[in-house]
């Protein structure tokens, strides 16, 4: 039997086929093929797909053609781990520390050594809480959002008057928050944090005494108590569970002394309005129509705030 040269199964002694190597390390032969563009893959470029496998540049594009899941009401669905709740607490807990360290100095007026964690009042409770006017007999010279200091809007809701008062505020928020986070996305939950907490320290500027001073995270929380109950509604959820604890903190609101009304209901309106706006927004350009009503919300605020200030110093 006489034997013929060449490459094995080339019946005519040429050149046999070539074996595919990997388009990314062309020294390393393959029979595998992505299953997107159909080109030679290695076991290093092999990415496991849900059927066979694809090369790292299409899982690439695959990755940047799908969209981000977003949740029932447009946000990101990073609202899931929580961070904006754990900022807010993380941040009060900071505010209350630098209360305590500004009173380091046991001012009488503060009641005392590091009144600010027994609940006395601080220099830094003075400085941001929410004063309508102060008169120059008590203080020198003019304070207040009415003075211009409109920065109290914002850092009162930040502030306490003592450990038990953050304690309170913190859990609160630890429980509320996450869930309104998870369903709203970050954004929009600190939106309406942020909106909840200046609209409960407008009314309490436009209804308390104007040598009166409030802080707290509470503006925020009661916002928060209406929020739940509106978007849980909204998404035909059962609210049951949420009636009996907003009604119990409405009572302690009118019966606990030292207890500011105006910011508490402020604050469970202003929560209220914005979750309508958030949750009932038209699901064509969502966005836009969710931003747009916060705006005007903020701007309804400041348009009190102006008049309360014109009535104070006219």
């Amino acid at each position: 039997m006489t034997e013929r040269s060449g490459q094995p199964g080339d019946a005519t002694g040429g050149p046999g086929p070539t074996t595919p190597v990997c388009f990314r390390h062309p020294d390393r032969e393959t029979y595998v093929r992505c299953t997107r563009c159909d080109r030679p893959i290695c076991p290093e470029c092999m990415r496991e797909a849900s059927v066979g496998h694809q090369c790292p540049e299409c899982v690439s594009e695959g990755r940047r053609s799908v969209r981000p899941a977003r949740t029932a009401f447009g946000g990101g669905a990073a609202g899931r781990e929580g961070y904006v709740t754990k900022a807010l607490i993380a941040l009060n807990v900071l505010v209350m520390l630098l209360s305590i360290v500004s009173d380091r100095g046991g001012d009488a007026a503060a009641g005392g050594a590091f009144g600010g964690l027994a609940g006395g009042d601080t220099p830094l409770t003075r400085w941001g809480g929410v004063l309508g006017y102060a008169s120059y007999v008590a203080f020198g010279e003019p304070h207040g959002i009415a003075a211009g200091e409109w920065y109290r809007l914002v850092t009162a809701m930040f502030l306490h008057y003592g450990l038990v008062h953050l304690l309170l505020n913190m859990w609160a928020l630890w429980v509320l928050g996450r869930t309104l986070e998870a369903v709203l996305g970050p954004l929009r939950f600190l939106a309406l944090y942020l909106v909840a907490g200046i609209g409960g320290n407008v009314a309490a500027y436009l209804f308390s005494p104007p040598n009166t001073s409030t802080v707290g995270a509470s503006t925020a929380i009661f916002g928060l108590f209406a929020a739940i109950f509106v978007i849980m509604r909204r998404l035909g959820r059962d609210t049951s569970a949420i009636v009996p604890i907003l009604v119990i903190n409405l009572i302690f609101t009118f019966t606990v002394p030292g207890i500011s009304v105006a910011g508490h209901l402020g604050g469970l309106a202003a929560g209220a309005l914005m979750a309508l706006v958030l949750a009932y927004a038209p699901r064509m350009r969502r966005s836009l129509f969710q931003a747009a009503g916060g705006a005007v919300l903020v701007l309804a605020l400041l348009g009190l705030v102006l008049v309360r200030t014109a009535m104070l110093t006219g």
